[in-house]
């Protein structure tokens, strides 16, 4: 007699059975915990990008002649802030660099919320109530005189 095949688990998670859509769910707690397990990685690059300034690529002297620093001189944290790095050459024959970073306001966006620098202070103490009108009631005995 055969047995019955055994049902496929993943890891230590519970069944989702019935919940719908059983693959995505199982997708999305993996990529959670993914990120959960690498919090301190996805932290320090958010820094790293928040942190990067302009000269940590490129140099430039007193005349205003730009030059990007070659690559052993760039710091990691620069390098991993780099979004795309783009050389042609315009109608004059001259090279051009064009170098664009990660957004570092959007950046800084993401490091405030997961803070928790932009949450309201204090929630839980605000009234429900905001403004009560209250009216007397009519006096229905002296009404007719």
């Amino acid at each position: 007699m055969t047995e019955p095949p055994k049902k496929k688990t993943h890891g230590s998670y519970p069944s989702v059975k019935n919940w719908g859509g059983v693959r995505n769910v199982v997708q999305r707690i993996e990529r959670s915990q993914t990120i959960v397990a690498n919090r301190e990685a996805v932290a320090f690059a958010l820094l790293t990008m928040a942190n990067t300034k302009i000269t940590d690529v490129f140099e430039w002297d007193d005349h205003g002649n730009v030059k990007v620093k070659a690559s052993n001189r760039i710091p990691e944290h620069a390098l991993q802030s780099i979004k795309s790095i783009k050389s042609t050459v315009d109608k004059n024959g001259n090279p051009t660099i064009e170098l664009e970073l990660y957004d570092k306001v959007q950046v800084l966006r993401i490091l405030a919320k997961a803070s928790g620098l932009l949450d309201t202070p204090d929630d839980g103490q605000k009234p429900s109530v905001i403004g009560v009108n209250i009216q007397a009631p009519e006096d229905v005995e002296n009404k007719g005189e």
